[in-house]
């Protein structure tokens, strides 16, 4: 009996510790890490069918390679290559933003959706960009969505295949 008290004792010890290293995360801790986003397409495209209050751009775009990763402090860094048109296989979008949004909760507790967006960045024809910012966050920050967007915020693509 006292072996099976002791076997409680340091399982419910190791719980304890186990869960107080999870809350205890750094800056540099992903949130999120992404090798791959999908274009915006059909019914997305235009503001019929918003996801998370962002509507798509206004014609489908396909896109060759993203990647990226989103950490605790906001760091956020989005590699895309080939984020171009459909139609024609060109950006005309001289720059890119980037959208981060998050399920978070308001004050009252109730949830609610939180987008922030970066300041643009250099695009070129061919749909290359390299974003690189800090965002500032909600707490917490549930299920983020990573949106590539046209500086007024319309997405190109986004994370979530």
């Amino acid at each position: 009996m006292k072996r099976l008290a002791l076997t409680g004792i340091c399982a419910l010890a190791a719980a304890g510790f186990m869960s107080t290293a999870a809350m205890a995360r750094g800056p540099q801790d992903k949130i999120l890490e992404f090798d791959s986003m999908v274009g915006v397409a059909a019914p997305y495209t235009g503001s019929t069918n918003p996801i998370r209050g962002v509507s798509g751009g206004g014609r489908p775009w396909s896109i060759s390679t993203a990647e990226g990763e989103l950490k605790f402090d906001g760091k956020l860094e989005i590699r895309v290559t080939g984020l171009v048109l459909t139609e024609t296989g060109l950006n005309p979008a001289a720059t890119f933003r980037a959208i981060v949004s998050c399920m978070s909760t308001d004050v009252a507790g109730n949830p609610s959706t939180v987008n922030v967006m970066t300041a643009p960045f250099p695009a070129t024809p061919t749909g290359d960009s390299y974003i690189e910012a800090n965002v500032g966050l909600p707490e917490p920050c549930i299920a983020p969505i990573i949106f590539v967007t046209n500086p007024a915020g319309a997405w190109f693509a986004a994370t979530g295949m």
